[in-house]
């Protein structure tokens, strides 16, 4: 049996031009395709698949939070971001949320397929170079960096709450989409204001836009 691929892209031509490269590999099957992160984390929790090709910046579910949820439910899963993003939010986010892999969208098919292999055959993290850089600048960073005060924590939840809100999602869509209350999420949005000082909605989506939790595109 080959290795079993998941294909998270919310671009449909991305996936097309990526399953057709796959299946080209002997030893690789794509067993499913989705375009959002939330659709993403239901397919894997029923497929199990060995892989799943993330992109970072999706809808209803953005890429490193439905990695920090395959990854914590299946851990014989693999994730590998595959974004057009370098910067350091989301490699360094992706990585903390369990990714075994970070490579860019222009990367070399082959260095796609090589790392696929990596991943399933070692334990080993697989970064493509100009990423790998960007790794090492931010591990110096966090011992050369002098004392500031930690920036505010959100919880898993609070924060699809708030990719949710800055997507333009009404209170009741968001508690109709997570199987709560319409009080429970009223509370996590004070909560979430509260934690981050915010007076407004506008104030959520900049937040969410510097986090790398929505993008302009969304």
């Amino acid at each position: 049996m080959g290795i079993r691929i998941l294909l998270a892209d919310d671009h449909r031509i991305v996936r097309d031009g990526l399953r057709t490269l796959l299946e080209k590999q002997a030893d690789m099957e794509v067993v499913a395709e989705a375009e959002d992160g939330r659709t993403t984390v239901n397919l894997a929790r029923k497929l199990q698949p060995d892989v799943v090709i993330m992109d970072i910046t999706m809808p209803d579910l953005n890429g490193i939070d439905a990695t920090r949820k395959i990854v914590s439910e299946l851990p014989m899963t693999k994730v590998i971001a595959l974004s057009m993003h370098s910067d350091r939010r989301f490699v360094s986010g992706s990585l903390e949320a369990g990714a075994s892999g970070y490579l860019m969208k222009d990367c070399a098919f082959e260095e796609l397929t090589s790392a696929i292999r990596s991943v399933i055959s070692s334990n080993r993290t697989y970064l493509s170079p100009k990423v790998a850089d960007i790794v090492v600048k931010n591990y110096v960073n966090k011992f050369s960096r002098t004392r500031t005060p930690s920036p505010p924590t959100l919880t898993n939840r609070e924060r699809e709450m708030l990719q949710l809100l800055a997507e333009g999602k009404t209170t009741k869509e968001i508690a109709s989409g997570l199987h709560v209350s319409i009080k429970t999420v009223e509370t996590h949005r004070r909560n979430i204001m509260s934690k981050l000082n915010s007076h407004s909605i506008a104030d959520l989506i900049k937040y969410a836009l510097r986090e790398g939790l929505i993008s302009l595109e969304t």
